[in-house]
């Protein structure tokens, strides 16, 4: 029997796809949107978010959810200098052996709970860390669909990479949630 169709996750890093660094700094647009928490002067990098981001990810059809270092403070200082809602957090484990042979094997700190936050979820994830070993582990560890897009990060995210995403959202992230055997 099949049920309703469950949207895919749009797992959201922070630093690099959303805050561009590592080229010159002159080279990066400052956006004053007027939206700005206050302690976003805290932070001048966060002039560097191009509030039309904001519009382009809610319009792709996924549930989004931050897979940043930043956890909850992504929702005090970025979701509204753009326009998003407020979103689930991933929140991090404290680090375990597993996490420390992943580390010498290549992968990524982040692969591992998020493959666990999906629960065989149809995902995507957009970092700009990811390396063909994450891809990898994960086609090995999870059984739902995932993309894993890496993201310039001296760049963010770009016109490349929505298309890129919406397109893999609408042909291979949508699934029907079974509901009995």
């Amino acid at each position: 029997m099949t049920g309703s169709v469950q949207r895919p996750l749009l797992f959201l890093d922070v630093d690099g796809p959303l805050i561009p660094f590592g080229a010159a700094p002159q080279q990066y647009p400052i956006y004053r949107t007027g939206r700005e928490p206050r302690k976003a002067d805290s932070n001048p990098l966060l002039a560097r978010i191009n509030p039309a981001h904001g519009p382009r990810l809610v319009a792709l059809p996924c549930d989004l959810v931050w897979a940043t270092a930043w956890m909850d403070e992504a929702n005090e200082s970025i979701a509204p200098r753009i326009g998003l809602p407020r979103l689930p957090v991933v929140t991090w484990p404290e680090p375990s052996e597993a996490d420390e042979r992943d580390e010498r094997e290549g992968i990524h700190w982040k692969t591992r709970s998020l493959v666990d936050w999906a629960a065989r979820r149809s995902f995507a994830w957009v970092d700009d860390e990811i390396t063909d070993i994450d891809r990898a582990w994960v086609s090995a560890h999870h059984r739902g669909r995932a993309l894993l897009h890496r993201v310039d990060p001296r760049q963010g995210l770009g016109d490349a990479d929505f298309l890129a995403l919406n397109e893999w959202l609408r042909s291979h992230g949508t699934l029907p949630l079974r509901t009995g055997a």
